[in-house]
């Protein structure tokens, strides 16, 4: 198995509360910074691209 590339969520300050996200084989996989070896989630690109479309929509509705 290889390494993941993980990225820091863009909206992560200087703490432990950051969610980690990585592209692997066709799906997405997220960690959290406290325990990155920890659990990882993983889900398709679809499903993230949704996820991620609600919460804008849902931020910008205030």
């Amino acid at each position: 198995m290889t390494a993941l590339d993980w990225q820091k969520s863009s909206y992560c300050a200087q703490g432990n509360s950051c969610i980690h996200i990585a592209a692997d084989h066709g799906s997405v996989a997220l960690t959290e910074s406290g325990d990155p070896t920890g659990a990882i989630l993983r889900t398709s690109p679809s499903a993230w691209a949704a996820l991620i479309r609600t919460v804008k929509e849902s931020h910008s509705r205030g």
